[in-house]
């Protein structure tokens, strides 16, 4: 039995599609490549796709850490990598006013886990974030920066985690 070209096309379009799981193809998404600042080597890039359950899933490959190390990684306030120590990016995003904190707990919307570097300094940490969205609101990630910080977060000094000083930041960009 001969089959039909456009019904195996068709299958296989619907195939791949259910092993997207909750991102969509045509779902928003945005990235921020990260870039050191002034006496640093850490830079990368982090990717966000908005999820079909409302949240944002995120990606992030970052390079030039200390290795076996634990640091700060923040979504900013303020869109702006032009201070070679990353601090025009401002505090951390919180449209809310929650405190800092964890992602099991009340926290800010700029809070995201740590990223954990393997022995040669590399992180590959993949994660999702609710409470915020690509491309709309007051929860809009578009227009903020990330910065990766020099230490690891405690979760609980307010507001900074006292992750210490910046070393990588990039702007959050749509698409």
């Amino acid at each position: 039995m001969k089959k039909n070209p456009r019904i195996v096309l068709a299958a296989l379009a619907c195939a791949a599609l259910a092993a997207c799981g909750s991102v969509s193809l045509s779902s928003p998404s945005a990235r921020a490549e990260l870039k050191p600042t002034t006496g640093n080597t850490t830079a990368g890039v982090v990717e966000f796709k908005q999820t079909s359950a409302g949240n944002v899933s995120v990606v992030a490959k970052v390079s030039g850490l200390k290795p076996n190390q634990e640091h700060g990684f923040h979504v900013h306030e303020k869109g702006d990598c032009s201070s070679g120590d990353g601090m025009s990016t401002g505090g951390h995003f919180n449209p809310g006013g929650h405190p800092h904190g964890p992602q099991d707990a009340a926290h800010h919307a700029g809070d995201m886990p740590a990223l954990k570097a393997d022995a040669s300094g590399n992180a590959d940490a993949r994660f999702t974030l609710k409470d915020v969205g690509i491309g709309e609101g007051a929860n809009d990630l578009v227009g903020r920066a990330v910065i990766v910080h020099i230490q690891p977060d405690d979760y609980k000094t307010q507001p900074t985690g006292n992750a210490g000083a910046r070393i990588a930041c990039g702007v959050i960009v749509k698409g």
